[in-house]
C-alpha cells in the first residue's frame, strides 16, 4: 500500500470515529498526527497498515522510545494504533488484528488531587459571604454550588445558557465535550442558590435592558467578547474564595472541585458507571481513576488514625 493508501486507511477512520462516537476536533487531529507518524515509519521499513505485523508496531514503539518521547505520548500513539487496527478488523480490511495482544508502555497514573468534605464545605460558606455586593454573592454562592452539586467542567459551567435553568430544575441540560449533552441532578442547596441567583441576575439585566442593553442568553453574562463569564475569571474567584475560607489557593482549582464532586460520591457508595455519566467520560477507565483515589485517602486514614499504625 502507498503513502495514499494509508491516507486512506486514516481518513476512513476519522470519519468513522467522528460520525459513530462524535469525537471533539482535538481528538480526531491527534489520531491524525499519530497515525500519519506511524505511517512514515511502516514506509521507510517497506511495509504498510494492512500488511504490518505485531513485530512492525512494537518496534515502531521501541522507535518512539529510542526518540525520546515521553511514556503518555508513546500510550496514546499505541491507542490509535490499537484502534485503527480494531476498526480495520471490523470492516473486513484485514482478517486479524496484530495490535491486539500488545501491552501499553506503563503509563504512570497521577491520582488527581482532591478536597475533603470539610474544605467544600468551607468553600461553599466562604462563597456565600465573598463579593462586593449582594449580587456578587449570589452568583459566587451559585457558581460554587452548581460546580459541586454536578462536577461540570468549568467551560460548561460558565457557557451554560439561561434557559437551562428557568423554570426551579431537578435536572440540568449539559453541554460536554464533542458537542455531546448528558443530564445532571441539582441537589437541594444548588437549586435554593440557582433561584436566588437568577432573581439578583433577572433584576440585573431588566436594568440594563431599560438602558438599551440586549439581554444575554447566558446564566453567567458578561460585558466580554463570548458574553458570558470566562474561565479565567472564575479560575480567579474561586482562588479569592479559597482565601475566605481559610484554605490555600494552591490547592483549589474548579477542576479540583470536579474531583471532590466523583470522589465524594464514590466514598458514598456511588456506582461508578453512575458517576462516568454524571462526568461525561467517554471511557470507564477515566473515571476508575477515582476509586485509586479513595484507596490512597483510606490508606491515609488508617496510616494516620489507627493506634498501630505508629508502630514498627
Amino acid at each position: 500500500m502507498s503513502a495514499a493508501g494509508a491516507d486512506r486507511w486514516i481518513s476512513a477512520f476519522l470519519e468513522a470515529q467522528a460520525a459513530e462516537l462524535d469525537a471533539a476536533q482535538n481528538t480526531l487531529l491527534a489520531y491524525g498526527r499519530d497515525l500519519k507518524d506511524f505511517g512514515a515509519f511502516l514506509e521507510r521499513k517497506g511495509k504498510t497498515f494492512a500488511g504490518a505485523d505485531r513485530e512492525a508496531i512494537e518496534a515502531y514503539l521501541v522507535d518512539c522510545e529510542a526518540q525520546g518521547l515521553a511514556v503518555s505520548t508513546r500510550a496514546r500513539r499505541l491507542s490509535a494504533i490499537k484502534q485503527i487496527y480494531r476498526f480495520a478488523f471490523e470492516e473486513g480490511w484485514r482478517d486479524d488484528n496484530p495490535s491486539l495482544r500488545i501491552s501499553g508502555p506503563g503509563k504512570s497514573k497521577r491520582l488527581p488531587k482532591t478536597l475533603s468534605e470539610a474544605e467544600v464545605d468551607a468553600l461553599l460558606a466562604a462563597a456565600r459571604r465573598h463579593g462586593r455586593t449582594e449580587q456578587d454573592r449570589a452568583r459566587n454562592t451559585c457558581l460554587m454550588e452548581l460546580l459541586y452539586a454536578t462536577g461540570m467542567r468549568v467551560s460548561e459551567l460558565v457557557s451554560l445558557p439561561v434557559s437551562a435553568a428557568r423554570g426551579d430544575p431537578r435536572m440540568l441540560l449539559v453541554m460536554g465535550k464533542g458537542g455531546k449533552e448528558r443530564m445532571v441532578p441539582l441537589s437541594t442547596p444548588a437549586r435554593a442558590a440557582l433561584a436566588d441567583w437568577l432573581t439578583a441576575r433577572d433584576a440585573a439585566e431588566d436594568t440594563a435592558r431599560a438602558k438599551g442593553a440586549r439581554p444575554s442568553r447566558f446564566l453567567f453574562p458578561s460585558t466580554g467578547k463570548s458574553g458570558h463569564l470566562t474561565r479565567h475569571r472564575f479560575h480567579g474567584m474561586i482562588k479569592d474564595i479559597a482565601v475566605a475560607a481559610g484554605i490555600s489557593p494552591d490547592a483549589v482549582t474548579p477542576h479540583r472541585l470536579r474531583h471532590a464532586f466523583a470522589t465524594h460520591l464514590l466514598a458514598g457508595g456511588a456506582d461508578l458507571r453512575a458517576i462516568q455519566t454524571l462526568l461525561g467520560h467517554a471511557d470507564v477507565s477515566t473515571t476508575e481513576i477515582y476509586t485509586h483515589v479513595l484507596d490512597e485517602r483510606l490508606r491515609e486514614l488508617v496510616l494516620e488514625h489507627h493506634p498501630l499504625a505508629g508502630k514498627s
